[in-house]
């Protein structure tokens, strides 16, 4: 799969992974882990540059006596996913013209 395609689609499973409730690392790596596979090292670097964004935010708090991080999705995050269902509209139209030609060479 191309790079930025899937770069793209990461952003916005994690963005979905936190849409209905504040999560941590370890659990939206699992949450995601069903559709597409997703390691730490990929997953943090991905945090760091939504926050930026403004896409969520975070907060610190304790869990059995450590600190941990838990991500909460923003306005903006909640406007990235809604944009992005408008464009996968047209990359759905795109594969099916792409598509349409398999058919025809059958």
């Amino acid at each position: 799969m191309d790079i930025q395609l899937k770069r793209g689609l990461l952003d916005i499973c994690v963005l979905a992974a936190i849409k209905n409730k504040d999560s941590y690392g370890y659990q939206i790596i699992k949450d995601i882990k069903p559709y597409m596979e997703i390691s730490e090292s990929t997953l943090y670097p991905i945090l760091r540059r939504l926050e930026e964004a403004n896409l969520l935010s975070v907060r610190n708090a304790e869990h059995n006596g450590r600190l941990r991080k838990y991500y909460r999705i923003t306005k903006d995050g909640l406007k990235r996913i809604k944009d992005f269902k408008k464009e996968w509209n047209e990359i759905l139209s795109i594969y099916r013209f792409i598509t349409m030609e398999d058919k025809n060479d059958e």
